[in-house]
């Protein structure tokens, strides 16, 4: 069964950064397409950035610089590291990946950055 789990969130001032991390079982992460999204209260969840599964990147236009997703093959996870942080990034950080058509979800974690 594949399951992805996200950790890492918390409370940050402006201008921080912190780490997010997503481990993953029953699935090779490197062999699948991989992404973070987050969702902010009373909006969509939103493509924050991504792994293709031919291991290229895209990242939102509002974390280009900013953000960067990255992996670790042997260890099976991925990461986002941001830095520079904004209160409106503030929201709910979700890992997710695809399997044989099925998108397997993290229950998330919370990222708050204060003013």
């Amino acid at each position: 069964q594949v399951q992805v789990v996200e950790s890492g969130g918390g409370l940050v001032q402006a201008g921080g950064s912190l780490r997010l991390s997503c481990a993953a079982s029953g699935i090779i992460l490197s062999l699948h397409s991989m992404g973070w999204y987050r969702q902010a209260p009373g909006k969509q969840r939103e493509l924050v950035a991504n792994f293709s599964s031919d291991g290229s990147t895209q990242y939102a236009t509002s974390v280009k610089g900013r953000f960067t997703i990255s992996r670790d093959n042997a260890k099976n996870m991925v990461y986002l590291q941001m830095n520079s942080l904004k209160p409106e990034d503030t929201a709910v950080y979700y890992c997710n990946t695809e399997f044989l058509g099925e998108l397997f979800w993290g229950q998330g974690t919370q990222v708050t950055v204060s003013s």
